[in-house]
């Protein structure tokens, strides 16, 4: 790989560093939250839901964005905007702010998603499952880093809002890696975007179908995300075993995200791992209902997740042929997935409300399963020997 390439390849790796700490901060310090503002369950959901439905609504836009000023400039951009809605929230003092900076956080994170997969797809289009990894062990890392320490930067701050405002810093200096090594300024790269005249496949049944799959991926990773440290406390354990619980859920999918490109490799089918992934998730979910050791479940639903994640990034990657296709197809399918999978959160948090327990959101959460493998079947039936064909040759 050649030294820009790599220059390239770090800056990617930490802009993808800041698309989870604005939502995985939250869940560590929620109770802390919800005490200080009154906030409701329902309302409290509102925090990761928020980031998730703009990553719906905004996706479009960011391929919009892309065609007129450059897929790079626009991620530049972006990173800076969620170390403004990550760092005001050290001034929180009302649910209604907190809401607002998740919803300035949230339009940055959006503008970034569906970028990424063209702009793999233009700088690294012989290594793309091996960039997916990077971009996902990136954002898993991210994950990872701000569900384990926002709790003890709370600690050692004595102040929610200072920890939350704290994660502003890794988004400061991925924007300045960014605009130091990816140069959006560069007009020949701009040139180069070929992100121009960007036509969304909203009457393409295969992207309507690859958008089913995404959004039942993420109504169950958001839920998870929002809700897994409370669920693990409902069933009595404390607040700390239940914060390294969802610690675990988040890590694991590292490793799993680095094997996935080997695995593809030696075993190219999708449906393979999709399907193997989900059930994982299963597995998971059916070890809470049963009040087996949450660690456990939450290891099983983690390596779950892990595999899903960079896999539903792939498939509109693998049906495409160019960064512009890449980069609408995956606008597509996150614009409607992710407007869908927000309701996860949502729809816990009322269950929760209303019922006292997560019980009920457990076994909700294993139907979501079901559909979603079978979703997976169809999503792979009328290209598999095609993708197979193409995986082969690279």
């Amino acid at each position: 790989m050649k030294k820009q390439h790599v220059l390239i390849a770090i800056a990617l790796f930490a802009a993808s560093l800041n698309l989870r700490p604005a939502i995985n901060s939250i869940a560590p310090l929620l109770d802390s939250i919800r005490t200080d503002l009154g906030m409701s369950g329902a309302v409290a959901s509102l925090l990761t839901s928020i980031p998730v439905l703009c990553m719906g609504l905004f996706s479009p836009l960011a391929v919009k964005a892309g065609g007129k000023w450059g897929i790079e400039k626009v991620m530049g951009v972006s990173l800076l905007i969620i170390a403004v809605g990550t760092a005001i929230r050290v001034f929180t003092n009302s649910v209604f702010y907190l809401l607002v900076t998740a919803l300035i956080a949230g339009i940055g994170i959006a503008l970034i998603g569906p970028l990424l997969a063209g702009f793999i797809k233009k700088y690294f289009p012989k290594q793309v499952p091996s960039m997916i990894a990077v971009y996902t062990v990136a954002l898993t890392l991210g994950a990872t880093f701000s569900s384990a320490f926002s709790t003890p930067l709370q600690n050692s701050f004595d102040s929610w809002q200072l920890s939350l405002a704290s994660w502003a810093i890794v988004a400061i200096v991925a924007a300045v890696l960014w605009w130091s090594f990816v140069r959006p300024n560069d007009t020949s790269l701009n040139a180069a975007a070929g992100t121009t005249n960007v036509k969304l496949p909203w009457g393409n049944s295969k992207a309507w179908i690859l958008m089913l799959s995404f959004a039942f991926m993420a109504m169950l990773f958001y839920s998870f995300t929002a809700w897994l440290p409370q669920i693990i406390q409902g069933m009595g354990y404390s607040k700390s075993y239940a914060v390294m619980s969802l610690t675990l859920f988040v890590v694991i999918q590292i490793p799993v995200s680095l094997l996935m490109p080997l695995l593809l490799k030696r075993f190219p089918s999708r449906r393979l791992w999709l399907v193997a992934s989900a059930f994982l998730e299963l597995v998971g979910l059916l070890l809470l209902i049963l009040n087996v050791e949450p660690a456990v479940a939450a290891s099983f639903i983690g390596i779950g997740a892990g595999g899903l994640f960079p896999l539903n990034l792939l498939l509109p990657i693998d049906v495409t042929t160019s960064a512009q296709e890449a980069a609408s197809w995956s606008a597509m399918v996150q614009s409607a997935g992710y407007v869908i999978g927000a309701a996860g959160p949502i729809l816990l948090g009322r269950i929760h409300d209303a019922t006292g327990s997560f019980a009920s959101a457990i076994v909700g959460m294993m139907v979501i399963v079901l559909l979603m493998i079978i979703v997976q079947f169809a999503v792979t039936a009328t290209k598999r020997k095609a993708m197979n064909a193409v995986l082969q040759s690279r």
